[in-house]
């Protein structure tokens, strides 16, 4: 297989960031960010950018901090963005490596998603005006069987899963030869739990709390941080008083764990579908960095 791009995959808490950091140093490669709120300033901390670990690396990356939270972000336009991002790097005779774990995003990627450029602002905002149970509605009325039954359980996941829908059938550009090598990291279901309880209380500490009343402040509604969800969420109904510190953390990390459990759902739904994951722990990237290599050097030397 003649490898263009390194994919790296999993679970929110696995220690994505500094794997694709310590690659991306160590084989002449620039990341791509697939996460969905990555691309919004001023959102850092809830959002786990990590960014020290691409400036330890001295690596550059792409899609992170890109626009304004008061601005709508959508799958379209990720994939135009990948699409740029991909050929600026490669035509440095660089290495692309997505890392992420926002599933809709790297499906779009590996499974070579066709979508239709729609109209953000109209498009969006009739949906997000709509309630959970009239998004459930048009949902089904596109999509009779729904098999992943996690696109019912937020405003957020149905809209994007009726805009994936409403798109099926409608051909744009799409990136050609693409060939990914696709690592994933997992761990123990257990440890995944204690190290987001961990992660969750650092973060506390260290200005969430203080971020999402910037947002505020810089006059982002309570409604769009609701649609941001998790973080900023749970800490916006925990400032406009609807919880108290205590709810606010238990369901906050109840939220987040079972955010975990269902990015392991989609990248397992993609195994199923055909795509090749190859995972790994993310305490072993020695392990990570030789299987890569090899892969990489085999494609040069078959080339």
């Amino acid at each position: 297989m003649d490898y263009n791009l390194i994919t790296i995959l999993g679970p929110t808490a696995t220690g994505k960031t500094r794997i694709a950091a310590e690659l991306a140093r160590d084989i002449n490669g620039e990341i791509i960010s697939a996460d969905s709120r990555q691309v919004y300033k001023h959102m850092d901390i809830g959002t786990g950018k990590d960014l020290i670990e691409f400036q330890k690396a001295n690596v550059s990356y792409h899609l992170i901090d890109i626009i304004d939270p008061s601005e709508e972000y959508n799958l379209f336009r990720f994939t135009k963005n990948f699409q740029i991002s991909f050929e600026e790097i490669t035509k440095k005779n660089k290495i692309p490596i997505l890392v992420g774990g926002t599933g809709l995003y790297i499906s779009a990627v590996l499974q070579s998603y066709k979508l239709p450029e729609i109209n953000d602002e109209s498009e969006l905002k009739k949906l997000s005006l709509m309630s959970n149970s009239e998004l459930k509605q048009t949902l089904l009325g596109l999509k009779p069987v729904v098999h992943n039954k996690t696109d019912l359980t937020s405003k957020d996941r149905l809209v994007r899963a009726i805009l994936v829908e409403k798109s099926r059938g409608k051909n744009i550009e799409s990136i050609a030869n693409l060939h990914s090598l696709n690592i994933g990291i997992k761990l123990d279901r257990e440890e995944i739990k204690k190290r987001i309880t961990k992660r969750l209380k650092e973060r506390l500490s260290v200005g969430m709390i203080e971020e999402v009343e910037q947002l505020l402040q810089k006059g982002i509604s309570s409604e769009k941080l609701n649609y941001f969800g998790l973080e900023y969420k749970f800490v916006s109904q925990y400032l406009d008083g609807k919880l108290n510190y205590n709810d606010m953390f238990q369901k906050l990390n109840s939220s987040i764990h079972n955010f975990a459990k269902r990015q392991m759902t989609w990248f397992r739904k993609m195994e199923r579908e055909g795509v090749k994951i190859n995972w790994f722990s993310p305490d072993n990237y020695l392990a990570i960095k030789n299987f890569v290599t090899t892969r990489l050097n085999e494609t040069e030397n078959i080339s």
